[in-house]
């Protein structure tokens, strides 16, 4: 019978295309479509997005970067549409949260920054993939997964030091090291905002000069304003501000772009905010949520970053990088956190 069988297929055959017989069969589960590595994977994602019409984008990026790189990716592939959801990392893990205990979830794809994906894994809100844009990306911009999968990857890079309006601190005041913050002719001029940003670079000033040296910054009258990093180096552009320990240099370089009077040097130690790309652990639209990863992993947003002053982890530096959350447990990250965050407040003006 079996023989008989084979006899009629052979005959039948020349009559049907092969693939008829031996047609592969397409992902269809999350697992599968975020993992598929075949030649037509971009052809298999953009049409799968295409059918989705949209991809729910979560980010921590400020300014308009995030909005270039959705215009830049809706450029890429017309007919899938970027709905961007911008805010600081901790409420970016609140709203996750909310959504996945009322199974509703409605975020495709993750970017914010490493201490904030170690919340949002240990929570079960991303998954691991992987993608063919892995390659350009040093083992240590990756938080690897089993199987030779990625559960999120450094795409981009900003750096603390210390920014200043050239118009009031002048060239002999600007510090070399943490040990010039406390040169008198920074006295009443510096400023800074009591949230992540600070805390950072107080951890690294008590890594490289101790605790006792951050109490010292007491006698600098040192004000606090409840706005962004990015917002003071505007009020340093403005006159109001004179400068601030805890600068991001991309902010102040396109302040500075734009005919402010804005600058940044870097210190001993310079504390790397470090933006991360993940999936969604249930993406409503998990085609154009992995085209969509696969793309700000690629060349054409690093190129938009670029534009915005952000690093790459690939980079090579002339100072010596901090990954605050690197090596330490969430218990532990968190724990220094809320130390350095104390620290802040009590070296500050009333």
């Amino acid at each position: 019978m079996i023989h008989v069988v084979s006899v009629i297929l052979l005959a039948i055959s020349p009559l049907f295309p092969n693939h008829i017989f031996a047609q592969p069969r397409k992902p269809a589960t999350v697992s599968e479509i975020s993992t598929y590595m075949s030649a037509d994977r971009e052809q298999l994602l953009y049409a799968g997005a295409k059918s989705e019409g949209v991809v729910n984008w979560y980010t921590s990026l400020a300014g308009d970067s995030y909005k270039a790189l959705s215009r830049a990716f809706e450029a890429k592939y017309p007919g899938v549409r970027v709905e961007a959801f911008r805010a600081g990392g901790s409420d970016l893990v609140v709203r996750m949260s909310e959504e996945t205990k009322a199974r509703r979830p409605t975020m495709d794809a993750l970017e914010t920054t490493y201490d904030f994906m170690i919340v949002s894994k240990a929570y079960g809100l991303t998954r691991p993939y992987n993608s063919p844009m892995l390659a350009a990306y040093p083992s240590e911009a990756k938080e690897k997964a089993d199987a030779g999968l990625t559960f999120w990857t450094i795409f981009r890079e900003s750096y603390m030091g210390f920014g200043f309006s050239k118009d009031q601190v002048p060239a002999n005041a600007v510090p070399k090291g943490f040990d010039g913050l406390l040169q008198p002719q920074l006295k009443d001029k510096m400023a800074i905002t009591l949230n992540e940003s600070s805390a950072r670079m107080i951890g690294a000033m008590i890594k490289i000069k101790g605790e006792g040296f951050v109490r010292k910054l007491t006698a600098q009258n040192i004000r606090v304003y409840t706005v962004s990093s990015a917002a003071l180096v505007d009020l340093m552009a403005s006159g109001e501000v004179g400068a601030s320990f805890h600068i991001y240099r991309n902010h102040a370089m396109v302040s500075a772009e734009r005919g402010s009077p804005a600058s940044w040097v870097p210190m001993e130690l310079v504390p790397t905010n470090s933006g991360c790309v993940a999936l969604s652990a249930q993406p409503p639209h998990p085609h154009a949520a992995t085209l969509f990863v696969d793309f700000l992993l690629g060349t054409e947003a690093r190129k938009v970053l670029e534009k915005f002053q952000y690093g790459h982890p690939s980079n090579n530096l002339p100072f010596k990088r901090w990954h605050p959350g690197f090596g330490r447990s969430l218990e532990q990250f968190e724990k220094d956190s809320e130390k350095w965050e104390k620290l802040a407040k009590e070296i500050t003006r009333r």
